[in-house]
């Protein structure tokens, strides 16, 4: 068995754009079960066969969802990370970015818990979230090197470390506050702030 999906063929243009929105749309309103590849298929506009002839199957454009939506979240974070002249501005970016995604439409959090959920289930999908998660993990981890390398901050750890425990702060908040919309999060957030302040050097 091959170690993670394979790529699926390259769809350019409008009609990509339009079966990624569909399904992540679908899946906001109807949960995965209910986003078959008929129901996708008749929001975007195309042919059942395209989708099968382009993905193969459901996972696999539940993956090229979540890879779509989460390489532009990485690549804004990258470029304003790039922008910021402190350590509390990288900071604001990181919370920034967390607020955003909580925001976001219900299909892109939906489809990205379920393929986390899925992956405990597929070996295939949790090689390729796992490629995803060292990808976006080496990027953040790039940028906050270079910021150090300009002076702006002073990492209390190896650049790789504190952008994982950086992605994993966010991850559990933005799972907690998605479960929980009633859910007192401000002292949780003042301490999360404190901790991402004291990985990148941040004086008191």
């Amino acid at each position: 068995m091959e170690a993670s999906l394979e790529v699926p063929r390259k769809l350019e243009g409008e009609k990509a754009q339009r079966i990624v929105e569909a399904m992540r749309t679908s899946v906001g309103k109807r949960g995965v079960a209910g986003s078959t590849f008929d129901v996708v298929a008749r929001e975007a506009g195309v042919s059942r066969g395209l989708l099968h002839y382009y993905f193969g199957s459901k996972e696999r454009l539940m993956v090229e969802v979540v890879r779509t939506d989460c390489d532009a979240r990485v690549a804004a974070l990258e470029e304003q990370v790039a922008a910021a002249s402190s350590a509390d501005e990288i900071v604001g970016v990181l919370v920034q970015t967390l607020e955003a995604f909580v925001a976001d439409e219900p299909g892109v959090q939906a489809v990205l818990y379920e393929m986390l959920s899925a992956s405990r289930r597929s070996e295939e999908i949790g090689a390729e979230l796992a490629e995803l998660y060292r990808r976006w993990r080496t990027q953040l981890a790039a940028a906050l090197r270079e910021k150090e390398r300009e002076g702006v901050i002073e990492l209390d750890a190896e650049p790789e470390a504190v952008a994982s425990l950086l992605f994993a702060l966010g991850d559990g908040m933005g799972l907690q506050l998605i479960s929980d919309a009633d859910w007192d999060s401000a002292p949780t957030l003042t301490l999360g702030i404190r901790t991402a302040r004291r990985l990148l050097g941040a004086s008191d």
